[in-house]
């Protein structure tokens, strides 16, 4: 499991800002520090910290002789200090290396300058691989200052931080007026001198253990003056300007958006920064304290919820958190949504702050609640998101929005339990949309398409192999997501071919092979590599995996064996279990069924194996179960395509014991259930013991449940195993207590349904990304899925706005192979109709409050439902002006708060 990292953030929280000093301390350090950050700095402070171990006391007697962001030649050093300018000249360049300083290689002669912190000094340090290395307490020291200099910036006007929001150039459309400070190509264009470095802020967090998902490498981009003190001092690789928008373009499209060093006046700048909201100092700036003005650019971001179809994306990509989901349908009774005090005329107190802003991002706005279709299913696809897009015939788009969540979508389309019809709102007019079999329509356009739909790869880790242990629709899930970002993948499992229980556990009727193969064909092109006829365990162990240098392993077995009951007779022949059965009908073996036959189970395996049954020659099939039809799990149309077929369901009987005659079966004895659950909802089965039947027959199939079989695969590993058989592991992140290794679908969960599992595989790909790069913890910034449905009971759905049309049903064609699913299609005729009786529940909105103007959101949206807006017309101010810029604004903004106090204790006296 995941280890507890105290923060910079919770050290700040608990009132230890200082670092411990376990060097003496040097009197000139502090004022050299002071000199460069200001009177107020302490020893034990992050600027002494930085100075103390980074400068020799040589480098302390010159650094007292230099002012802040004043430019001096050696030769100017060198007369002010008294030291010849040969050394003088040896000591700057040694500064610069370190970070401490900036030369400019651009300037005859060199010119040398002392930058502000940050940005500035922390950056140039830990930018240089050597530098980050030889000093480690500048992370720390790095994070502790940024959050301490946030205090002096509370209450500051909108985009007078020390860094400030650039829009995504093309999220900003030619209606939005932008000045060219506003477009990040201003500051590609007006400089030959590029290099790309590190960012140092997701280095910082790396070296503290505290790293997203986001990796350092190739991510900051230097310009001009700083571009050249970065390739003279080994900083930063150079680029030409097709590169740097080839790497701002693969930033923005991988949900990341721009900032700028706000220091050097109006439409200038030194670096372009590629942020997100998970590790970057500067949106922490906002987002710890709840202060976003300080770094917003002149935009915010506003929607059209007429337009919008809530399908996430700008929520799940939004760096700010200021993007979430509500609804679009009027409530009955009006809801009262949370207000929030205002920056400009409140004490911000730490009560108002959010310092755990990287664990409680929000995907909804709660007391609202969003779309019950996005909400139920286990892989919150956005389902009101592709039938707009299938209703205006753009299949293609549809795929692709389903595929950002489920990468299986033409198999869904086939054996899906349907958590998103069963709480449709359309079914409290008439009935559930007919969202699986549009699903299913879509996915099958690219299935006849000459050019299938093969995701674009973001991000390229080609060198870092992980093993995928287990084929079925988990460890597949898991390996295609981590695909996407070019990872060496191979997925073993100790079947002839990959499945799992999608290609040896359902029957051909209800799923053709020709459609998981299709669907695996793709995992093929993206480079995913399979080694069948494997059992990890015993053919091979996790060892060896890491010892071929496997850095990474996401186990995905399932739940592949049958359960049997422990009755009475049940050794004798005829007997097996359901798993079992659908094994050798899929694999093409003699399934071992004759005469009369009876299924014991209420599920969906059960009915499969019924159907299945009567289709292997069995004479007659009944099927016998617990529940009564309105509580067995089975599917509805399930329930009655095997009534149709001739198979007699049986409800409200539970095995007693089997019958038998020389070793083979004859007959089963059934007694009466009463119920099935306790008046909690747990499986306790009451038995009428005195009303029984005994049933003949010639073969019993037992679908029951499923087992979960380990192996030998867990042999020497550090995972621990509950008493119902399943891993035990962070139900987030999903890592067991072996470090390295991540468990999940079945088992974990015990049997669920095939889109459980892909859930869960994509988690084991997030987890697993985070897990190979040392010092990136597992949980900052992560998506907890955590969406709220809409209150039915509470919305008013104005029924004269919606055609009646029924819900579309789905015909059966004649099949001359019984294992051939004879369900056909939706045409496009009925695509059309069926999704355009979407309700459209759910819609976004923002909180101006917390949203910078990036522009991301306005990037991710396929529905030209959200855009940029311009509300203010700051431009950007030297550092130097600063304090005549804001001081009128900080006055004003006391004034009021003073006034609103004195106003508040009259009211309470009075009151």
């Amino acid at each position: 499991m995941a280890k507890k990292i105290i923060t910079v953030e919770e050290k700040y929280r608990n009132g230890h800002v200082k670092q411990k000093l376990d060097r003496p301390f040097r009197a000139n350090v502090l004022k050299v520090a002071r000199q460069w950050g200001g009177k107020k700095v302490q020893a034990g402070d992050p600027q002494y910290v930085c100075c103390d171990v980074t400068m020799t006391d040589e480098m302390v007697e010159l650094g007292l002789h230099m002012k802040l962001r004043v430019h001096y030649t050696a030769q100017e050093l060198s007369e002010a200090w008294g030291e010849s300018k040969g050394k003088t000249k040896a000591l700057l360049d040694e500064m610069a290396m370190i970070g401490l300083i900036v030369s400019d290689p651009g300037c005859d002669p060199m010119e040398y300058h002392v930058p502000i912190y940050a940005p500035g000094i922390y950056e140039h340090i830990l930018a240089h691989d050597g530098m980050a290395e030889k000093y480690p307490e500048i992370a720390r020291s790095f994070g502790e200052f940024t959050i301490n200099a946030t205090i002096d910036m509370l209450g500051m006007p909108v985009g007078r931080g020390g860094m400030r929001t650039i829009p995504i150039e093309r999220a900003l459309d030619s209606g939005s007026h932008a000045e060219s400070f506003e477009k990040i190509s201003h500051y590609i264009e007006q400089y030959d001198d590029l290099c790309i470095t590190p960012c140092t802020c997701r280095r910082s967090r790396r070296m503290m253990g505290e790293g997203c998902e986001h990796i350092e490498d190739d991510m900051c981009m230097l310009i001009g003056h700083g571009a050249r003190y970065f390739l003279d001092n080994e900083r930063g690789r150079k680029i030409d300007k097709e590169e740097a928008y080839e790497i701002l373009k693969r930033a923005e499209d991988n949900g990341l958006m721009h900032t700028i060093p706000n220091t050097e006046g109006d439409g200038e700048t030194f670096a372009i920064c590629n942020c997100c909201g998970c590790s970057c100092y500067a949106l922490r700036t906002g987002r710890y304290f709840d202060n976003l003005q300080v770094m917003k650019s002149n935009y915010v971001a506003s929607v059209d919820t007429e337009e919008c179809v809530a399908c996430g994306r700008c929520v799940e990509n939004c760096p700010t958190n200021a993007v979430k989901l509500g609804k679009k349908l009027n409530d009955k009774t009006p809801i009262e949504l949370p207000t929030k005090p205002n920056i400009n005329t409140t004490d911000w107190t730490p009560d108002l702050w959010n310092p755990d802003y990287r664990l409680n991002r929000q995907n909804c706005i709660n007391e609202m609640g969003t779309a019950p279709c996005k909400t139920a299913c286990p892989a919150n696809v956005a389902v009101q998101g592709y039938l707009k897009h299938a209703h205006e015939g753009r299949y293609r788009e549809a795929l692709e929005l389903i595929k950002k969540n489920n990468p299986f979508p033409a198999i869904c389309g086939s054996i899906c339990n349907r958590k998103c019809e069963d709480v449709c709102t359309r079914a409290t007019l008439d009935e559930a949309i007919a969202i699986d079999e549009v699903k299913k329509f879509v996915a099958e356009q690219d299935l006849k398409s000459e050019e299938r739909y093969i995701p674009k790869k973001w991000r390229d880790y080609h060198d870092t192999k992980i093993a995928i242990i287990g084929a079925g629709p988990s460890g597949l899930a898991c390996a295609y997501y981590l695909a996407l970002d070019n990872y060496d993948v191979t997925v073993y499992d100790k079947n002839p071919e990959a499945g799992g229980m999608l290609k040896y556990g359902i029957p051909g009727f209800r799923l053709d092979r020709e459609v998981i193969e299709a669907e695996i064909d793709v995992l093929k092109t993206l480079g995913i590599k399979f080694q069948f006829n494997t059992e990890i365990g015993k053919d091979k162990t996790i060892r060896d995996l890491r010892e071929e240098g496997y850095k990474g392993f996401y186990i995905a077995v399932g739940a592949q064996g049958g359960r049997f009951l422990g009755l009475e007779g049940e050794d004798a022949d005829g007997i097996q279990t359901g798993i079992d059965f659908l094994r050798k009908v899929n694999i093409g073996e003699d399934a071992g069924i004759k005469g009369k036959t009876v299924v014991i189970g209420g599920g969906n395996v059960a009915v499969d194996v019924a159907r299945a049954a009567l289709r292997k020659g069995a004479s007659t099939v009944e099927l016998f179960c617990l529940e009564s039809e309105d509580e067995m799990p089975a599917d509805v149309e399930e329930i009655y395509e095997t009534r149709e077929e001739g198979i007699g369901i049986n409800n409200n009987w539970g095995p007693a014991r089997i019958i038998s005659k020389g070793g083979k079966v004859t007959g089963i004895e059934f007694k009466k259930c009463l119920s099935v659950f306790d008046s909690e909802g747990r499986f306790s089965p009451k038995f009428d013991e005195s009303e029984t039947k005994i049933v003949e027959c010639d073969s019993i199939l037992l679908s029951v449940g499923q087992v979960i079989d380990w192996g030998q695969l867990l042999d020497g590993e550090n995972v621990e195993i509950s008493s119902r058989n399943t891993a035990i592991v962070d139900k987030i992140t999903l890592q067991s207590s072996q470090p390295d290794i991540f468990i999940g679908g079945d088992a974990v969960t015990g049997p669920l349904f095939a889109i459980n599992a892909i859930a869960s595989g994509k988690e084991a790909a997030i987890s697993l990304h985070r897990y190979v790069h040392p010092g990136h913890d597992l949980v900052y910034g992560r998506d907890r899925h955590n969406y709220v449905s809409i209150d039915l009971d509470n919305t008013a759905i104005p029924i004269s706005n919606y055609d009646n049309t029924p819900r579309h049903k789905v015909s059966h064609k004649e099949v001359v192979d019984k294992f051939k699913d004879n369900r056909s299609t939706f045409t496009e005729d009925m695509v059309v109709a069926e999704s355009g009786r979407c309700l459209s529940c759910g819609a976004t909105y923002v909180d101006e409050t917390l949203c910078v103007g990036c522009g991301q959101c306005v990037m991710q949206c396929k529905f030209d439902a959200i855009k940029l807006k311009k509300v203010h017309n700051q431009p950007q101010i030297a550092l130097e002006e600063f304090k005549s810029d804001v001081i009128g604004h900080l006055l004003k903004r006391k004034m009021v708060i003073t006034r609103n106090k004195v106003v508040a204790k009259a009211f309470k006296k009075k009151k």
